[in-house]
């Protein structure tokens, strides 16, 4: 379960002395308690599932990749090499995304079996990828070569 790894990992962290490592699993956790605040309120007691953690995570690191951006553009590569510190130990709790060429056939296997034609059948076909490949797949870059085929 995600969860105990997080633990784990604060705890492996604290032994380690890891300052950065330290800091961005409290960020990780005291994230998690708050989502799972607003998940019982909507009437769900067990909190986040491991698919909405992850969601979680990736939602943090493109989070960390725009400020990285701006940090470069405002001059501040220490602020933006702090970001990329913290994007390496959140990747450590993601399960790798599929390659390049794994996605593009996953799309297309799945465009065939849905016999998807036009773009009004993106919607089928991306429901269906995100049904199959949670957590596996970008599905920004799914959804544009979902459109690609499809135009």
């Amino acid at each position: 379960m995600l969860r105990t790894r997080l633990d784990e990992g604060l705890k492996s962290a604290m032994r380690a002395r890891d300052e950065r490592a330290v800091s961005t699993m409290r960020l990780i956790l005291a994230a998690l308690k708050d989502r799972d605040i607003a998940e019982r309120g909507k009437g769900n007691p067990d909190g986040l599932s491991d698919d909405q953690i992850q969601g979680m995570l990736r939602s943090m690191i493109k989070q960390r990749h725009e400020s990285i951006r701006l940090y470069e553009q405002g001059g501040r590569p220490e602020l933006a090499q702090q970001e990329a510190e913290e994007i390496v130990v959140i990747e450590q709790f993601l399960p790798a995304l599929m390659s390049e060429e794994a996605m593009a056939d996953a799309v297309a296997q799945v465009i065939g079996e849905t016999d998807a034609k036009t773009l009004k059948d993106m919607g089928r076909v991306m429901g269906l990828l995100k049904e199959r490949y949670p957590g596996q797949m970008d599905f920004a870059k799914a959804g544009a070569l979902v459109k690609q085929h499809l135009s």
